[in-house]
C-alpha cells in the first residue's frame, strides 16, 4: 500500500483552496513592473503606528517560551472594542482558525452546513476537510439571505450548523439583522448559527454589524486581518454563550496565538483614531470608484466590506486576464459556487492605486 492510500477519501476528492494571484506571479508572467493587487482585500493603509511600535518591542528572548492560550491583555481589549463579555470571547490563529475549531466541536462526518450561496470559498474546503454535507441555499436577487429558503432547509435538512457571512464575501453585502435574528430564533434547539464578521467594522461605519446578536446558539467570529491590517499576525476572535464555550475550550489548539500577535493585536484594537482613519478613507474611495466603474457599463452592488463585487460586459476570466496583463489583479468569481460568469471582486485600495484600476478597466473596454 502507498503511503498516499491512507489519506481519507473527503480529502483526495476536494479541490485545494485557490488563492488569488500575487503581485510577483504576475510581473513575472507579463513582464511587469508595476503591478497593484486589488484581489484579496487587504487594508492598503497598514497597522496602527502603536501596534507597530508594540510589535517592535517585544523581547527576542521571551520567544522560546510558550503565550498564554487566552491572553487577558488581548480580551481586555477586544470586550473594550466590541462591548463583548471576555468570559464568552475565544481567541485562534485567524477568523480560520476560528471556524476549524468551531467545525471540530460540532460537526461530524457525514453531517450537514447550511451555506447560503454564493459565499466564501473556504467554508467548501473546511466542510470537506470534515467530511460534512453541504447544504446550499441560494441568495436572493440582491443577495441577501432567503429566510424561508433557509427555514425550509434547516426543517428538511436538519444541519448541525448555519454560517452566514456579514458582510458577505464576494458580495460585499451586509444582512439585515432582523433577518438573522429571525433565522437564529427559529435554529434554535435545531443547529448554530455561526456569523461571519470578518469585515465587521465596515458594517459599524454602516451601522449594519450584527454584533449584539448574542443568543445561546449563535457565534459570531471576528478578524484583525482586514480593517486593523494585521493579516501576518493571523489573530481572530469570537464571542459565543458560556456552554458552548467550555466545550470550545477542549478542541482549540494549545497556544492558538502567538505572543506578538497578542501584544500589537491589542494595541491596534485600542487605537480607534488609526481605525476610524482607516474606514473612512476605505468608505469613501469605494464610494467613488463604485461610480465609476458604473460609468464605465459595470453593474456594482451595494457593499458594507471594503471591496466592491461587480458584474462585466465581459466573461470575468477575460476581463480579469486583460487586467493582469496591464497590471491590476482582481477576483474572478465565476467558480465560486452560486456565481455568474462574469462576476469579480475587486479590493478598495489607496486612490493612487484606485485610479490605475480605473484607467487600465477604461482600455480593458475599450479594447
Amino acid at each position: 500500500m502507498r503511503t498516499v492510500d491512507l489519506v481519507r477519501d473527503c480529502i483526495k476528492r476536494m479541490e485545494p483552496y485557490k488563492p488569488g494571484k500575487s503581485v510577483e506571479y504576475v510581473k513575472r508572467k507579463y513582464g511587469l513592473k508595476k503591478v497593484v493587487k486589488l484581489a484579496s482585500n487587504e487594508n492598503p493603509y497598514g497597522p496602527s503606528p502603536k501596534a507597530v511600535k508594540a510589535l517592535k518591542s517585544v523581547d527576542p528572548t521571551k520567544l522560546s517560551v510558550y503565550p498564554e492560550t487566552f491572553p487577558e491583555p488581548l480580551l481586555e481589549a477586544i470586550e473594550e472594542h466590541t462591548g463583548w463579555e471576555k468570559e464568552k470571547v475565544v481567541v485562534g490563529a485567524g477568523l480560520d482558525g476560528i471556524l476549524e475549531t468551531t467545525f471540530r466541536v460540532l460537526v461530524s462526518e457525514g453531517d450537514k452546513v447550511l451555506l447560503p450561496v454564493p459565499t466564501y470559498p473556504y467554508y467548501h474546503t473546511i466542510m470537506s476537510v470534515f467530511g460534512a454535507k453541504g447544504v446550499f441555499v441560494e441568495r436572493n436577487s440582491d443577495f441577501s439571505v432567503n429566510v424561508e429558503s433557509v427555514f425550509e432547509s434547516v426543517d428538511r435538512e436538519r444541519p448541525k450548523l448555519v454560517v452566514i457571512c456579514s458582510p458577505n464575501n464576494p458580495t460585499g453585502n451586509a444582512e439585515r439583522k432582523d433577518d438573522v435574528r429571525a433565522i437564529v430564533e427559529f435554529c434554535e434547539g435545531k443547529c448554530v448559527v455561526f456569523i461571519d464578521e470578518a469585515y465587521g467594522e465596515f458594517a459599524d461605519y454602516d451601522g449594519k454589524s450584527l454584533k449584539d446578536i448574542e443568543e445561546e446558539n449563535v457565534i459570531i467570529g471576528r478578524t484583525l486581518s482586514k480593517a486593523f491590517a494585521l493579516a501576518s499576525l493571523r489573530v481572530g476572535y469570537a464571542v459565543m454563550g458560556e456552554e458552548l464555550r467550555k466545550e470550545y475550550l477542549k478542541a482549540t489548539t494549545p497556544f492558538p496565538v502567538t505572543t506578538p500577535s497578542y501584544i500589537a493585536a491589542s494595541e491596534a484594537l485600542r487605537d480607534r483614531e488609526h481605525l476610524n482613519f482607516v474606514v473612512k478613507s476605505i468608505v469613501e474611495e469605494k464610494n467613488r470608484v463604485s461610480k465609476e466603474l458604473e460609468k464605465m457599463g459595470l453593474k456594482v452592488y451595494d457593499s458594507s466590506a471594503n471591496f466592491v463585487f461587480a458584474e462585466t460586459p465581459m466573461k470575468a476570466k477575460y476581463f480579469v486576464e486583460e487586467l493582469m496583463k496591464r497590471g491590476v489583479i482582481v477576483r474572478d468569481c465565476s467558480a465560486f459556487c452560486g456565481c455568474r460568469e462574469n462576476q469579480v471582486r475587486i479590493s478598495i485600495g489607496r486612490k493612487e492605486d484606485n485610479d490605475f484600476l480605473l484607467e487600465v478597466v477604461r482600455d480593458v473596454l475599450s479594447f
